[in-house]
C-alpha cells in the first residue's frame, strides 16, 4: 500500500511537458519562414512605399498626382480593373455551376476532374499565351478551320476580347478548386426539409444555398480579382504590350529602355495595393454582416 501511494505520488509530481514547453521550439522552426517573407514580401514592400512617396527634396505626392492626372494611366487603371472585375464574374458563375455539378459526380469521376482541374491551374503565363495563338491566333487551328469550312472570321484574340478570354480561362480552375469544398458541405437535408416545408426552388436557393455560400463566393471573387489584377506575363506574350493594362506599365517604367522611372513604378504599386486593400476590407464586412445573419 506505501509503495503505491509513493509511486502516484511520484507520478502526480513529475514535470508535465505541453504545448507550453514545445511553443519556443515551434518558434524556432518558423524562424526561416519569417525569414524569407521578410526578404521577399516585407522589404520589397519597404522599398516599394518609400521610393513612391519620398524624393531628394523630401515627402512628395507628387508622383500620385501626375498619375492621377494622366489619362494614360487612368487609362490602363481601367482597363485593368475592368477585365479582372469580367474576368472574375465569368471565372465564378462557370466555376459556381461547375463545383455544383461535381458533387454529384461519382467519386472515382470526381477525384480524376479534381486532378486535371489542379493540373491545368498551374498553366499560366507565357505557355498559355502560346497555346491560344496557336489555337485561336491570326493562323490558328480553330480560326482556319471555320474560315475555311463556314467563311466566318472569329474575334481578334490580340484585342480586349481576347485577353478576357485568357483570363477566364486560367481563372476557372482556381475558382472550381476554391469553390467546391462549399458546395461539397451543403448538405441535401437541408433542401429536402425545406421543401417538405413548401419552400419553392427560388426560396431555397435564396434563403438556405446562397446565405451559406455566401462567404465562400466573396473570398473566391477576391482573390480571382487579385489573381487578374496582378497577372503579366500571359497579357504580355499575347499582346506584347500592346494593350495599355496595369501591370504592363509597371514593368515598362521597371525595365524599359527608353524612359525608366522605377519611382513613378513605385507609385503605381502602391496605388494597386490601395486597390485590393479596400476590395479586401469590403469583403470582410460583408463577410461579417452575413455571419450575423446567419447566427
Amino acid at each position: 500500500m506505501t509503495s503505491l501511494i509513493l509511486s502516484r505520488t511520484t507520478t502526480w509530481d513529475a514535470p508535465r511537458t505541453g504545448p507550453s514547453t514545445r511553443r519556443p521550439l515551434a518558434l524556432l522552426w518558423l524562424l526561416p519562414l519569417l525569414l524569407l517573407l521578410g526578404l521577399f514580401c516585407l522589404a520589397p514592400l519597404g522599398w516599394v512605399l518609400w521610393h513612391a512617396i519620398w524624393s531628394p527634396d523630401g515627402f512628395t505626392l507628387s508622383r500620385f498626382a501626375s498619375i492621377l492626372d494622366s489619362p494614360f494611366y487612368r487609362q490602363a487603371f481601367g482597363k485593368s480593373l475592368w477585365l479582372s472585375g469580367c474576368s472574375s464574374l465569368a471565372g465564378l458563375l462557370i466555376a459556381g455551376v461547375g463545383a455544383a455539378a461535381l458533387t454529384r459526380v461519382p467519386g472515382r469521376w470526381r477525384d480524376a476532374v479534381i486532378a486535371f482541374t489542379n493540373m491545368s491551374s498551374n498553366m499560366a503565363g507565357v505557355p498559355l499565351a502560346f497555346a491560344f495563338i496557336v489555337i485561336l491566333g491570326t493562323n490558328g487551328a480553330i480560326t482556319l478551320m471555320a474560315r475555311q469550312w463556314w467563311g466566318i472570321e472569329l474575334f481578334d484574340l490580340y484585342s480586349m476580347n481576347g485577353l478576357l478570354l485568357l483570363y477566364i480561362y486560367f481563372q476557372l480552375p482556381l475558382a472550381l478548386l476554391l469553390l467546391y469544398p462549399a458546395f461539397d458541405n451543403l448538405q441535401p437535408q437541408w433542401q429536402e426539409a425545406a421543401a417538405l416545408l413548401g419552400a419553392s426552388p427560388w426560396q431555397i436557393l435564396r434563403h438556405i444555398t446562397l446565405p451559406v455560400l455566401a462567404p465562400a463566393l466573396l473570398g473566391t471573387f477576391i482573390l480571382l480579382f487579385a489573381n487578374a489584377m496582378g497577372a503579366y506575363a500571359s497579357a504580355y506574350a499575347l499582346t506584347l504590350g500592346n494593350i495599355n493594362l496595369l501591370t504592363i506599365r509597371i514593368a515598362s517604367l521597371v525595365s524599359g529602355d527608353l524612359f525608366p522611372d522605377p519611382e513613378l513604378a513605385a507609385a503605381l504599386c502602391v496605388l494597386l495595393l490601395l486597390i485590393l486593400a479596400l476590395i479586401c476590407w469590403g469583403n470582410q464586412l460583408l463577410k461579417g454582416r452575413f455571419h450575423y445573419a446567419n447566427r
